[in-house]
């Protein structure tokens, strides 16, 4: 065998593994009977009301105060309880251009890897508007309140519960047709609740993103896998980008 037939086979083997593009909906339905529907969507519907307003308690608590990482985890919670106990959820699929269905798994992360990086360049940005920057300022703090291991806890929590209840229990109580940019605009409104505008752009353009994995995977795993990374370097990386620039303003200050 020739380096060059190798190399070949290699690149073929590589590129079967290749995931088909996020507007490919994997062949895997789970059809629900009407009556789970109908509870599905009752208790989507209160769950709502209750996380909505534990979501804008605990950022207007004090950051790093025990009252905002109580209240952060108790929304986390009831995203999670609410979105289990509405009905069966599924982790989902991603279809290869070889045509075979494996679970989500590096697609997603790689997927996270690049949203974090359209957010670091919007950043950039951000930070020559005054009044954006100040809110991403004001969800900041919260980062930058508490000690690090802490606050990735919180974090990774609320990441679950809202992939559990956003895009598992509301999206599957939503019209196929219309369960993207539906579950997208709650995802969205119910951050109204916390009053920042930048929580809510970013909830409106990440919850897109998640929707659309949704839909492709029929399940939870990649919107969950991409959300967790996202959030890992959000966390990480971009408090300093903003601690740095307060820094030079300050500095540059007669």
């Amino acid at each position: 065998m020739t380096a060059g037939s190798s190399w070949r086979r290699a690149r073929a083997a590589v590129t079967a593994r290749l995931p088909m593009p996020i507007t490919h909906v994997v062949p895997v339905r789970h059809e629900e009977a009407p009556e789970v529907l109908a509870r599905r969507r009752r208790v989507v519907a209160g769950t709502c009301v209750l996380g909505a307003g534990l979501l804008g308690a605990s950022l207007a608590a004090r950051p790093g105060s025990a009252r905002f990482y109580t209240l952060t985890l108790v929304t986390a919670a009831t995203w999670t309880a609410g979105g289990l106990a509405s009905g069966p959820l599924h982790l989902g699929w991603i279809e290869g251009r070889d045509r075979r269905l494996r679970r989500p798994s590096l697609t997603p992360l790689v997927t996270g890897v690049g949203a974090f990086g359209f957010f670091y360049g919007c950043a950039l940005v951000v930070r020559a508007v005054p009044p954006l920057d100040r809110a991403v300022g004001r969800v900041l703090a919260f980062a930058e309140g508490g000690h690090l291991p802490l606050v990735l806890l919180t974090a990774y929590a609320n990441a679950l519960g809202e992939e559990v209840f956003f895009r598992g229990a509301l999206y599957a109580a939503l019209p196929a047709h219309r369960a993207v940019p539906a579950s997208t605009a709650v995802y969205a409104v119910t951050t109204v609740a916390t009053r920042n505008p930048s929580l809510v752009l970013a909830a409106t353009v990440m919850g897109t993103l998640f929707g659309m994995e949704r839909r492709a995977s029929g399940g939870l795993q990649a919107s969950l896998l991409t959300h967790l990374t996202w959030t890992t370097l959000m966390v990480r990386y971009l408090p300093p980008l903003f601690r740095q620039a307060h820094r030079e303003q300050a500095g540059a200050r007669p």
